[in-house]
């Protein structure tokens, strides 16, 4: 899993060379491919690890109710400083995935840091600061959605942190936080 990582920061998925990985890792070639069946495997489980990672440290967050604009907010820092530690390159086939149509079928369906954020929209319902009509795991999956979708298009925009500052202000509202 370290040297796919390796390579993927070093060239990309689409060019990344499965023998330098196996090389790196000291294992034969069947080997990736009994653990990986494809490099987007690998893609997959490192987002199930940072997805875990994520949800663990934006939950700590949350339990100190700081409220749904603060949380929203927290999750987008943790989310944009993952590109800090994967690279730019691996970060963004990192977020392409979530779109991509050779995505590998997600066994799994967990997603912590989804249904966290659906808890904070539950939360600021029954406190009366959100819209009650609003469907709380619609709208993390939106959330989370919209954000990787705009990091995939403006990396390196010199207005992202404008423009990600206003896309939680218009969830916020879309949701009719108060």
């Amino acid at each position: 899993m370290g040297a796919a990582i390796a390579e993927f920061k070093r060239s990309g998925i689409a060019e990344a060379d499965v023998s330098a990985i196996v090389a790196a890792a000291g294992v034969a070639h069947g080997t990736f491919f009994f653990h990986f069946p494809t490099k987007e495997h690998v893609l997959l489980e490192l987002e199930h690890r940072e997805e875990q990672r994520i949800a663990k440290e934006l939950g700590r967050f949350a339990a100190s109710q700081r409220g749904l604009s603060s949380t929203l907010k927290e999750a987008v820092r943790l989310v944009v400083g993952l590109e800090r530690r994967l690279g730019a390159l691996l970060f963004k086939d990192f977020l392409a995935l979530h779109f991509s149509q050779t995505r590998p079928v997600d066994e799994s369906k967990e997603h912590p840091v989804i249904v966290l954020v659906a808890q904070e929209i539950e939360r600021a319902q029954v406190a009366g600061d959100a819209d009650p009509e609003v469907n709380p795991l619609n709208s993390a999956v939106f959330f989370l959605l919209g954000l990787y979708a705009l990091l995939t298009t403006t990396h390196n925009w010199p207005a992202q942190d404008v423009m990600l500052e206003d896309y939680v202000t218009r969830t916020l509202r879309s949701i009719g936080a108060r």
